[in-house]
């Protein structure tokens, strides 16, 4: 949680392709760094999925009430290059949240004791904003944390994401990052996230290859 947290700060200032600096000796912090809606919305997915307690439609409800309780508690959080009027109605609104699916694997990789349930709650929890397979995105990013935690090697977690999900892991960041632009799809930030964790040696490192 905390190093999600921590990433959506270090990206805020280049959110939505501003201040887009292609290169990895860029300062981690600065004046113009602040949570965002991530933010914001991965707290709601955890604390749905505490509460959800492993039931699925129990959870399903708890993350949706969870979700909009924390839109209202912060409707406008500041976001490098987010208009006031576009971040409150994409916070306020579950339906709209683009980045859910992602959030979702996020806090759903890290509450379970298998790789079943940390897939099964990832789908249920995206399942709130999406109704079509986005999820995978979720149930994507929760297996490579789950994995990760549980003492599985690179290899063995690209290997199975690959099979498991069909992303292309092949690519660099290095042949990625020339023309990479914002895209708000699970399909085009998911694999690359993955990529980035795989070639990075630290935690800074992963922040700096995205």
């Amino acid at each position: 949680m905390l190093g999600a947290i921590l990433g959506d700060i270090v990206g805020s200032p280049y959110e939505f392709d501003h201040n887009n600096y292609k290169h990895k000796d860029f300062p981690l912090l600065s004046e113009k760094s602040h949570f965002t809606d991530d933010t914001v919305m991965t707290a709601a997915v955890a604390v749905g999925l505490i509460d959800g307690k492993g039931l699925p439609e129990r959870t399903f409800c708890t993350v949706q009430h969870e979700m909009r309780f924390w839109g209202r508690e912060y409707p406008m959080p500041v976001t490098a290059g987010c208009s006031a009027g576009g971040c409150t109605q994409k916070i306020r609104s579950p339906m709209a949240v683009s980045v859910t699916a992602r959030l979702c694997g996020v806090s759903s990789g890290w509450l379970f004791d298998t790789l079943d349930k940390t897939l099964e709650m990832a789908k249920v929890t995206a399942e709130v904003t999406h109704n079509h397979p986005e999820h995978q995105g979720a149930q994507a990013t929760a297996a490579v944390i789950f994995l990760a935690r549980t003492g599985h090697s690179k290899p063995e977690i690209k290997q199975y994401v690959e099979q498991t999900f069909g992303y292309d892991l092949n690519r660099t960041c290095d042949e990625i990052r020339p023309t990479y632009h914002h895209v708000e799809t699970c399909q085009e930030t998911v694999p690359e996230a993955i990529i980035a964790f795989l070639e990075s040696v630290s935690f800074e490192d992963a922040l700096r290859e995205l």
